[in-house]
C-alpha cells in the first residue's frame, strides 16, 4: 500500500487525551481531516469549534465532529480515547471493567461506519482493551492494536538523553511488555547512536545497573506523577498517538512498540503486549523477533501473566 491521500483520522472521546491528540494531529498535519466524536454534544461541539478557529495556522488540515457516531464514516484510522480516566493512585488495570464495556459497545458500531480503518486503542488499560477490541470487532490483530509503550519508550529515551547529554533522537531504547506496572526496559538492545548502552562511557564507565533500574522505575511511575499533579496525562500521549497515526497514513514501516495480540511470540499467545513492531498502512505488518536475555524473558512472561489474569477476570478469552 502507498501513502493515503486525503486521509481521515477520527478520534473517539473529547476528553483531555482525545482533544490533545486531535490538536497534535492538526499541528503536525498528520491527516487531511480530523473528526472528533463524543457523547457529550455540548463539549465536543465546543472543542471542534475551538480547534477549527486555529486551523488557519495549521496548513491544509480541517476539523469536524459532533455527538453523532456517523462523523467517523470513511475514516482511515480511528483512535479510541473514550473511557473512564485514571484517578490518582489507581492502576491502569483497575479501569478495565468499565472500559471493556465501552469497547464492547463501540467496536461493532465503529467497524460498521469505517470498515476499512485501522483502529488504535489509547484508553487504559490499553493492552486488555486491545484484546477486547480485536475480539469484539472480529478484525485481524494487525488492524486493531493499542498505543502500548510508545509513550513509555519516549519517556525512557528522554531520561537517558538528559542523563547522558545526548540528543533523544540518538537514544535508541524501548520499554516493552504491559503498558503498566509490569513493563520493563529492553536494556539488552539499547543503543546510543551505534554504541550498545553497556559500552557507553557515561563519565567513568557505563551506567551502573542500579541507576538504569532507577531510570526505568521513573518511567513506570511517570504517569502517576503527572496525574497526581494535574489530574491527567494528555500532551505527550497526544503527540505519541499522532505519531502512530502518521506511521499508518504515510505507510512508513516505522518500528514502534505498539501492543497487538500476539501469537507465539517468546512463548506468549492470545494477549496483547508491546513489542517492537513494523507499522504501516496495513496496521501492524509484523512483530519483530527481538532477542531477550534471561531476565527480560522472565519479565515478559510476568507481563503476559498480568494481562491474562485481567482478561480471565473479565471473561475475555
Amino acid at each position: 500500500m502507498a501513502v493515503i491521500e486525503n486521509a481521515k483520522l477520527s478520534v473517539i472521546g473529547a476528553g483531555a487525551v482525545g482533544t490533545s491528540l486531535a490538536y497534535a494531529a492538526l499541528i503536525r498535519e498528520s491527516a487531511r481531516e480530523v473528526a472528533l466524536y463524543d457523547i457529550d454534544a455540548a463539549r465536543v461541539d465546543a472543542e471542534v469549534l475551538d480547534l477549527a478557529h486555529g486551523t488557519p495556522f495549521t496548513g491544509t488540515s480541517r476539523i469536524s465532529g459532533g455527538a453523532d457516531l456517523d462523523v467517523v464514516a470513511g475514516s482511515n484510522v480511528v483512535v479510541i480515547t473514550a473511557g473512564a480516566k485514571q484517578k490518582p493512585g489507581q492502576t491502569r488495570l483497575e479501569l478495565a471493567g468499565v472500559n471493556v464495556g465501552i469497547i464492547r459497545d463501540l467496536m461493532p458500531k465503529l467497524v460498521e461506519r469505517a470498515p476499512n480503518a485501522v483502529f488504535v486503542i489509547v484508553s487504559n488499560p490499553c493492552d486488555v482493551l486491545a484484546v477486547a477490541a480485536q475480539r469484539f470487532s472480529g478484525l485481524p490483530a494487525s488492524r486493531v492494536f493499542a498505543s502500548g509503550t510508545v509513550l513509555d519508550s519516549a519517556r525512557l529515551r528522554w531520561l537517558l538523553a538528559e542523563r547522558l547529554g545526548v540528543a533523544a533522537s540518538s537514544t535508541h531504547a524501548m520499554i516493552i511488555g504491559e503498558h503498566g506496572d509490569s513493563e520493563f526496559a529492553l536494556w539488552s538492545q539499547a543503543r546510543i547512536g551505534p554504541v550498545p548502552l553497556g559500552h557507553w562511557d557515561a563519565g567513568g564507565g557505563p551506567l551502573p545497573r542500579a541507576e538504569l533500574d532507577r531510570i526505568a522505575d521513573d518511567v513506570k511511575n511517570a504517569a502517576y506523577t503527572v496525574i497526581a499533579g494535574k489530574g491527567a496525562t494528555n500532551y505527550a500521549i497526544g503527540l505519541s498517538g499522532a505519531r502512530i497515526v502518521e506511521a499508518i497514513l504515510r505507510d512508513e514501516g516505522a518500528v514502534l512498540p505498539v501492543s497487538s495480540v500476539l501469537d507465539g511470540y517468546h512463548g506468549v499467545s492470545g494477549v496483547a503486549l508491546s513489542v517492537p513492531s513494523v507499522v504501516d498502512a496495513t496496521g501492524v505488518r509484523r512483530v519483530i523477533d527481538v532477542p531477550f536475555d534471561e531476565d527480560e524473558q522472565g519479565r515478559f512472561a510476568a507481563s503476559a501473566a498480568a494481562i491474562r489474569a485481567s482478561l480471565d477476570s473479565l471473561g475475555i478469552e
